[in-house]
């Protein structure tokens, strides 16, 4: 009687340590995705080749607290404008060309930054205009953006009229000739309000770094 009891309590202890391992891990998946990790779901092509309509990924909601980011960077943003043909205003996916302080031009297709032509393997087709940030402002094909309709700083925010000013980003997406990037709508924002365009006075921000396609599992890989 007194082994039963002893293989009893014995059973129970283990009972108890996994149901508190399962405990702790639950614990610590929520935390990660209520503050850290959240999970993203591309709508649209314009992404492509890099990523597909339908594709999941995880977003590091965490990084940009402990350091800029990176010329590369696929990132989550709220945009300064509403998607083409709707007033929602969603979440976009694109790739960080531009950092403040460089210069940014496009000629004949290629993204030259600081002077240099960009190696772009995961582009899917060329741009097919013209582009280039100088004056303090954003021209493209020789018009420079409307500050009514994208978000490009006043003069006094400038540090330079050739260079992207401090906390302002050019994203574009892979799809050069299918995107609604920021030749379009100008600069993205890591912090504060927009300065300008229509949603001038909203909030904006970075979301987080797309870091992990997850879903579908034949094109799981890291995202840089």
């Amino acid at each position: 009687m007194a082994a039963t009891a002893e293989k009893r309590t014995s059973a129970v202890h283990v009972a108890r340590e996994y149901l508190d391992a399962f405990i702790v891990a639950g614990l610590v998946a929520l935390f990660l995705i209520t503050f850290v990790v959240r999970t993203f779901y591309i709508p649209s092509g314009s992404m492509e080749p890099t990523l597909q309509i339908h594709d999941v990924l995880l977003v590091n909601e965490f990084e940009y607290r402990f350091h800029t980011p990176q010329h590369g960077d696929i990132v989550v943003f709220p945009p300064p404008t509403a998607p083409i043909g709707t007033d929602q205003r969603t979440d976009f996916i694109k790739r960080l060309i531009g950092a403040p302080g460089d210069t940014l031009r496009i000629h004949d297709g290629v993204v030259y930054r600081n002077g240099q032509a960009l190696v772009e393997p995961y582009e899917k087709q060329q741009p097919n205009y013209e582009l280039e940030i100088k004056n303090y402002g954003i021209y493209v094909d020789g018009a420079a953006l409307d500050t009514t309709q994208a978000n490009v700083p006043p003069r006094s925010m400038w540090q330079s009229p050739d260079r992207i000013p401090a906390g302002f980003y050019f994203m574009m997406g892979d799809n050069r000739q299918n995107s609604e990037d920021s030749h379009v709508w100008g600069f993205a924002q890591l912090h504060g309000k927009f300065v300008a365009g229509p949603l001038k006075g909203e909030t904006a921000g970075f979301t987080g770094h797309a870091f992990l396609l997850f879903w579908p599992l034949d094109r799981f890989r890291i995202l840089k």
